[in-house]
């Protein structure tokens, strides 16, 4: 998952952008609420993590933004205050979930999966593709059965991937939403780590799972 933090907070942000790292997040950081809301409506995320108290834009105010333009990416508002009348608010200006600081890192995690299940339909921790099954639970991978090992973002890709068997995804959409948007584009890193999982998951298999799209970057067969 691609997580906006938005977030002012130093030390909490150090702690959540480290902790969602670790679990295979690729997060982006928005210091204030005018950065924040440029990096929503500038590139996509797979969920927003909004805090209320900002300076600049308040969360409030970005969330009401975000809605009326159309914008429906998932948003869990995030505050230190647990007063009902905000939290309603909130709710009703179009929030998906909320949060009270402190919270629990892997409360935070449950309820980003959980964001990220319903909005793609998936109603289980597998992914399948073929014989390719990914956990997106214990972020184990198997090929058949044989286990793959597979780094952090090497998994990442894959997944990506295998979301959309068929569709074509360019080096600099896989490059954003796996690395970060931030990253520099004339890179090679996308291809590299392909090579590396083609040779962990495609080696010695009839059917390979990831297609060059020569000219314009990968896909996932479609079967």
């Amino acid at each position: 998952m691609k997580v906006l933090l938005v977030e002012d907070e130093k030390k909490i942000s150090d702690f959540v952008v480290k902790g969602l790292k670790e679990q295979g997040f690729v997060v982006e950081l928005a210091s204030d609420g005018d950065s924040g809301y440029y990096h929503a409506t500038t590139w996509s995320y797979d969920a927003v993590v909004l805090d209320i108290m900002l300076p600049g834009k308040d969360g409030l105010s970005i969330l009401k933004a975000l809605r009326k333009a159309g914008n429906t990416v998932p948003v869990i508002l995030v505050t230190a205050r647990g007063e009902l009348d905000e939290r309603l608010e909130g709710l009703n200006l179009g929030a998906d979930d909320y949060l009270t600081k402190p919270f629990y890192l892997d409360e935070l995690v449950a309820r980003l999966q959980a964001l990220h299940r319903r909005s793609t339909g998936a109603q289980l921790s597998l992914l399948q593709l073929d014989d390719l099954v990914l956990n997106l639970t214990t972020r184990e991978v198997k090929r058949g059965e044989e286990a793959v090992e597979l780094t952090t973002r090497e998994f990442n890709l894959l997944e990506y991937l295998i979301r959309s068997p068929g569709r074509v995804l360019t080096r600099t959409q896989i490059l954003e939403h796996v690395w970060g948007y931030d990253f520099d584009p004339s890179t090679n890193v996308v291809d590299v780590c392909i090579q590396r999982i083609r040779k962990k998951v495609d080696a010695g298999q009839e059917r390979p799972i990831i297609e060059t799209v020569r000219g314009v970057g990968y896909r996932a067969r479609k079967l």
